[in-house]
């Protein structure tokens, strides 16, 4: 196929860069404009952007006149990492216009015409984007701690059934962006507050995990307890999980449950998919972020110490790459979905 052109917006940001890095040699797509605040528009990209990245800018990328919020684009598919305050004006706009608009941003994601996808858990809620009043559509993908959770939860659910679900996150300071939580905030102490976090583990899992019927979503019937703390790491998302089920299991049931998930993207072998989606891990002190987070190429799920819990049912631990997993390689990934399953056409 030819690579299908695309736009990132908010590309001068935190999740823009991480878009621009994992987007070079795609098979499918080719970053085609980059879009940023009026202050960023007009220059070239390589001169708007405070470039954080582990590798230089693209060359194909630095020299692209950056554009606004305004302008009209080209590109079929826009990648947004816009920050939520321009967020659901901006990509309702750009969905009305004709534009596929898969977002990392919160605005949109409990919309009930908008799906929440993970598409190892939920692929048929694409169907949804039929009955949006646009040309084009809004597609989201999870808060990053919420897809960590969710992706332990959907097979756990589907096998045992699951009542309530408590759990306590230890997040990584990239997830505020750039320049992210001040120093003598964050080093050697731990804050246990992050704005609207808890509320997103709290409601999304339920989206994400609901039945599709009939042109609609109905969430799936468990509660979430969230607590949420940001930690001096860099990346790499921490989540305490107990696990109170419907049908009783022991450790070992739940591990090789989750051992053997897979779906859609494994199934069609997408490009960002990773092989084996959960990783459960053996050694008693792990995942650990400073070590795992890059396994499958940051878009796994690690998951470790399984084991009964005394107050509800399982306890585990869990973590993944919060701006790859959670944020950009999501994205992604829910874009060459959208084109393996023929939603384009």
């Amino acid at each position: 196929m030819n690579p299908i052109n695309v736009a990132i917006l908010g590309a001068t940001g935190t999740v823009g860069q991480k878009f621009i890095t994992l987007l070079q040699g795609h098979p499918y797509f080719r970053i085609h404009e980059v879009v940023a605040s009026p202050r960023s528009a007009g220059k070239p990209y390589a001169e708007a952007a405070s470039w954080k990245q582990d590798i230089p800018i693209p060359q194909d990328v630095a020299p692209m006149v950056v554009k606004s919020l305004e302008d009209s684009l080209e590109s079929t598919i826009l990648f947004s990492g816009l920050d939520s305050s321009v967020a659901g004006e901006a990509e309702t706009r750009f969905a009305k216009q004709g534009h596929f608009v898969i977002s990392n941003s919160k605005n949109h994601r409990m919309d009930p015409d908008v799906p929440l996808i993970i598409p190892e858990i939920n692929p048929e809620h694409f169907e949804i984007i039929k009955t949006q009043p646009y040309q084009g559509a809004i597609i989201t993908n999870s808060n990053c701690s919420t897809m960590f959770l969710s992706m332990v939860l959907a097979p756990i659910h589907r096998e045992f059934g699951i009542e309530a679900v408590q759990v306590t996150t230890m997040q990584a300071i990239s997830g505020a962006g750039y320049p992210g939580v001040p120093s003598l905030d964050i080093l050697g102490n731990v804050v246990p507050f992050i704005g609207g976090e808890e509320d997103k583990l709290e409601t999304e899992p339920q989206k994400i995990l609901g039945t599709y019927t009939n042109g609609t979503i109905i969430p799936a019937d468990f509660h979430v307890s969230a607590q949420c703390n940001r930690v001096p790491v860099i990346d790499g998302h921490t989540e305490t999980l107990s696990i109170k089920l419907k049908k009783k299991a022991s450790p070992q049931q739940v591990a090789e449950v989750l051992a053997s998930f897979s779906g859609m993207p494994q199934e069609h072998k997408l490009p960002t998919a990773p092989e084996h989606p959960i990783i459960v891990m053996s050694d008693e002190n792990r995942p650990q972020p400073a070590r795992d987070i890059w396994l499958q190429g940051g878009m796994a799920t690690m998951v470790g110490r399984i084991r009964s819990c005394p107050v509800f049912d399982i306890k585990m631990v869990i973590m993944g790459h919060n701006t790859v997993r959670g944020a950009a390689g999501a994205a992604i990934l829910n874009g060459e979905a959208l084109v393996e399953l023929g939603y384009l056409q």
